[in-house]
């Protein structure tokens, strides 16, 4: 649910960037909702991938994983769309802990991954 939500505005915010926005922010601006838009869609899938995770090896790093990927898209994303449409300063700040959650995530699926590997749940070919 999460991640087609995440993709589903990514993809509305990144049209309404493309005729809505072009002619209206400045071009350093739109460049960082884009920038913003890019993150939320890479994210999605990144979603996609701790929820596939989770459904195979029901291991809470993968819970871990879509939570920072969702937090990451709120204070990444959302910062990046409020910087670029109103400006304000003090969401500057704020997009770093974005990306440190986006880091967190995949720390979480990778360790996930690890963790049913090395406990025998699969991963390889023969599954």
């Amino acid at each position: 649910m999460c991640a087609a939500t995440a993709g589903f505005t990514g993809v509305g915010l990144g049209a309404f960037a493309a005729h809505g926005l072009r002619s209206r922010l400045a071009p350093e601006m739109l460049a960082v909702f884009e920038t913003a838009v890019r993150y939320q869609m890479y994210h999605a899938f990144a979603l996609l991938a701790a929820a596939w995770g989770w459904s195979r090896w029901r291991r809470r790093e993968f819970t871990l994983a879509g939570s920072m990927f969702v937090a990451g898209i709120v204070l990444f994303s959302g910062s990046l769309y409020g910087l670029a449409l109103s400006g304000p300063r003090w969401l500057g700040p704020v997009t770093p802990l974005g990306g440190l959650a986006f880091l967190a995530g995949w720390m979480m699926l990778g360790i996930g991954a690890w963790r049913a590997n090395r406990a025998g749940q699969g991963g390889g070919a023969a599954d």
